[in-house]
């Protein structure tokens, strides 16, 4: 039979090599053995090729006529040759010119499997696949020359062997390119190959480790794309779940073995949030925070806040503001519950909350827009605007080009009934029965002096 391959090539050589470098190349592949899983007639195999390419290439006379007919086959364009005799496997594949123009060899039956090494030794994974595949197939389906090389004694596994490795480094390759999803399909063909056949268990424990590896790379690719691509997305979800799972939440110390240290999946986190939309991130950091988990509480409140102003639906906020409470013990977090309570038009509360707060440039910048007003509603209003506009919309996919108007925010008809449906002291009640639109945090925009609700 005829392979895509030719003798410069199986010695790693330019067709210009001195007699020297075709020495030293030839010993050089002949002490780089293969990996020790390989049989022993692969080993010879491959070892033949590498003596039929030196004994010709290393003879004057008989490199000479074999330079004419390569330079022939593959650079005369304007002649037409007869397309080689390729296996099945590539049979029909690309045009006749092309075709034409390949460079091959003839080789025994025997010497498939080492042909077959030898190219994916050259880097020819998808070659080597497209070669060996066919092979693995119902022997029912294989033509006669097929069979005969799938017959000898270990050529199967053999092949399996060389397929299995090119998909491991082809996956690599993929990775290396940006192709974290091709990477990982092409990992996952090798792994499917060695369990159906049973073979080379450490082979498959390579691919998993990259697979592993892999895993945070395939996340950010699915879900980067258009939100319209939702089986992708919800891929790219379902791995973001077991990598949690695996590593018993966003701050856990379970190994997931990507290799990311808690720091590095922190920071992970935060980069995926940014292809994720506020429902998304609701839905993922609220089942996180149940594990319990600070890390995922936060970044629950942030999406509920974010969400309930975005889409006027206060009962969100009013749920943020239910776990802001605790965190307040441990940590500074009272200009997010002054911005929540703000929100669902509880100004006097609001205030409390920025009397507790110890974060001294965002208090100056309440101060300096409240001067002229008997509280701070005022420039905690303008505060809270940017503050949703610049720190947390641009951390939600659906939200980023959002502007963030509070105006807007209480002139909704569903935000103006919820608030009148809060609790509230008698004189919260006289608030809710002031005309739609004039509840205090929207007095501040119309002008109007804003009364109190606690």
């Amino acid at each position: 039979m005829r392979i895509p391959l030719d003798y410069y090539r199986i010695l790693g050589v330019p067709i210009q090599a001195a007699d020297q470098q075709l020495s030293q190349a030839y010993h050089d592949r002949v002490l780089q053995l293969p990996r020790r899983e390989y049989s022993d007639a692969a080993v010879n195999a491959r070892k033949q090729l590498l003596d039929e390419a030196y004994a010709v290439l290393s003879d004057s006379e008989k490199r000479s006529e074999y330079d004419a007919n390569f330079l022939a086959k593959t650079y005369e364009l304007g002649v037409r040759q007869p397309a080689p005799e390729l296996p099945v496997a590539v049979k029909g594949s690309g045009n006749a010119e092309s075709s034409a123009r390949t460079p091959w060899i003839e080789i025994s039956n025997e010497q498939f499997v080492g042909a077959l090494l030898l190219l994916h030794e050259l880097g020819e994974y998808e070659l080597v696949l497209k070669l060996g595949r066919p092979l693995l197939s119902d022997p029912d389906h294989l033509g006669p020359e097929q069979s005969r090389i799938i017959s000898a004694q270990f050529a199967r596994a053999d092949i399996v062997l060389t397929l299995a490795l090119s998909c491991l480094e082809l996956g690599r390759e993929q990775w290396q390119q940006g192709q974290s999803e091709k990477a990982a399909n092409t990992g996952q063909l090798g792994q499917e190959l060695l369990l159906r056949e049973g073979l080379f268990p450490n082979v498959r424990g390579e691919i998993q480790a990259d697979l592993y590896r892999l895993r945070p790379y395939r996340i950010l690719e699915l879900l980067s794309v258009d939100e319209k691509e939702d089986v992708q997305r919800r891929r790219g979800l379902h791995l973001l779940r077991d990598m949690l799972q695996e590593r018993g939440g966003i701050d856990g110390q379970g190994d997931d073995q990507s290799g990311l240290t808690v720091d590095d999946f922190l920071r992970f986190i935060q980069q995926i949030r940014n292809y994720l939309t506020a429902a998304e991130q609701q839905e993922l950091f609220e089942l996180e925070a149940r594990r319990p988990s600070a890390v995922a509480t936060y970044l629950a409140i942030y999406a509920q806040i974010a969400r309930g102003f975005a889409q006027c639906q206060p009962q969100l906020i009013a749920r943020a503001q239910e776990l802001l409470a605790p965190l307040g013990h441990r940590q500074d977090v009272h200009l997010e519950q002054a911005i929540c309570a703000l929100l669902l038009g509880q100004t006097e509360a609001a205030s409390r909350a920025l009397e507790l707060s110890q974060e001294y440039e965002p208090l100056a910048f309440i101060r300096e827009h409240s001067q002229g007003s008997p509280d701070l509603l005022p420039g905690l209003c303008l505060y809270g605007e940017r503050w949703l506009q610049n720190e947390v919309f641009p951390h939600f996919r659906d939200l980023r080009d959002r502007q963030a108007t509070l105006r807007d925010y209480f002139a909704d008809d569903q935000v103006q009934s919820y608030l009148e449906q809060l609790p509230s002291s008698s004189e919260e009640q006289d608030l809710a029965a002031m005309p739609r639109g004039q509840t205090q945090a929207a007095q501040t925009f119309s002008g109007e002096p804003p009364t109190t609700r606690h």
